[in-house]
């Protein structure tokens, strides 16, 4: 049987690593998982209880609405006017969505058809180079990370490339790399894309997921952004609320209304409990980020201090809940996969190789901060000994 789309799908590099886990752990292998960026915090407790007491009324178990329900999008929009100063209207620039991924990838089906081009990081999420393939558009790769400057990279392609590229996809703080952006830069790419016809999505997994006292600036920040761009927003880091399945895509009224007439076509929304639990944990969770931010911020030093003092030197991360490795050098030959291979089966230690991110990143591997403190000094031991070519 022939399909469509799947058979250009590379493996999936993940896999390979968690299934080395699995057998460790089959094994009876101690292995500490900096893998998987799947958030191991508690979700807030006033949202654990709103979904219990939200199920328990027969109301709430009917179809809901694609677009999300009012008092949620009136949350969204007053969490924008607090946490960005960013006035939104909940009836038509915020769209609920299942998930970021989900929604991106339909936003791809609006944005992008055959014939059309995208530009987007490398390294990146593997969505944002894969949605627009599967909305059968080229998805052109533009360098992100340390020493590059992302907005002339773009516009540098922008005008290089043809056909001219419609739509630029950017996400800041930024996954894998965790390379951060300020305003001023993300306001030069808007007065651009402005003068070029051209729509700036930018997926703003880790808005709340910052240290050392700084705070990533949202692109609808930017004079003139509800032109031409627009956000998505999730509590899957923000609200450790990953397997709620709840983001929101804000911004420019034309594109948010288009992926809310595609989604009107595909689904009924999240299950409406979840949506009223999250609208009130974004009404009166507020500190919550903050807390999962001195979590995160712990787990950083004690990695990248850790590392240190084995001899395996990396840049201290200004956001994200990651850390972006070099492969130490006696070791950078392996590439990747061989290389996170080996962290498993020597240090039983788990990490995600770079190759797993886009081509460009194979001399990388990303620890993900996912274990306690104490489970990441274990870790650094475990490296200290199975990699004696360390220092």
């Amino acid at each position: 049987m022939e399909f469509r789309r799947i058979p250009g799908l590379p493996p999936y590099v993940f896999t390979i690593i968690d299934g080395l886990k699995r057998d460790a752990r089959r094994a009876g292998r101690d292995v500490v998982d900096l893998g998987f960026g799947n958030p191991d915090l508690p979700s807030p407790p006033v949202a654990v209880e709103k979904l219990a007491e939200a199920a328990q009324n027969s109301r709430n178990h009917r179809y809901s609405a694609s677009r999300g329900i009012p008092k949620l999008r009136q949350a969204v929009a007053a969490h924008y006017e607090r946490s960005f100063g960013v006035a939104l209207d909940p009836e038509t620039e915020v769209l609920s969505t299942i998930g970021a991924k989900e929604g991106f990838s339909h936003l791809m089906w609006v944005l992008l058809q055959s014939g059309d081009v995208a530009l987007v990081p490398s390294p990146s999420y593997p969505i944002h180079i894969w949605g627009p393939y599967f909305a059968g558009a080229d998805a052109r790769q533009v360098p992100v990370g340390t020493g590059e400057d992302y907005v002339s990279n773009v516009m540098e392609a922008w005008e290089l490339g043809w056909p001219k590229p419609r739509v630029v996809v950017l996400s800041f703080p930024h996954n894998p790399t965790t390379a951060t952006v300020e305003l001023a830069d993300l306001q030069r790419l808007v007065d651009w894309a402005r003068e070029r016809d051209v729509v700036l999505v930018h997926d703003f997994a880790y808005a709340d997921v910052a240290f050392d006292g700084w705070k990533p600036p949202s692109i609808l920040q930017c004079t003139g952004a509800m032109e031409c761009s627009v956000e998505l927003y999730s509590m899957t880091k923000s609200f450790s609320m990953a397997g709620w399945r709840v983001a929101f895509l804000v911004g420019n009224a034309e594109v948010v209304g288009a992926l809310t007439k595609l989604k009107s076509y595909l689904d009924y929304g999240t299950f409406q409990p979840i949506q009223i639990a999250a609208t009130v944990t974004l009404n009166e969770a507020t500190d919550y980020p903050s807390e999962i931010n001195a979590v995160y911020e712990s787990r950083r030093n004690a990695l990248v201090d850790g590392l240190a003092r084995i001899g395996w030197e990396i840049e201290r991360p200004r956001a994200t809940m990651f850390a972006w490795a070099p492969i130490p050098e006696p070791y950078r030959d392996l590439g990747s996969i061989d290389f996170a291979t080996l962290l498993v089966r020597e240090c039983d230690v788990a990490v995600s190789p770079g190759v797993g991110f886009g081509p460009g990143a194979d001399g990388h591997v990303r620890f993900a901060l996912i274990e306690n403190e104490q489970r990441i000094v274990q870790a650094v031991r475990q490296l200290k000994r199975g990699l004696p070519k360390l220092g």
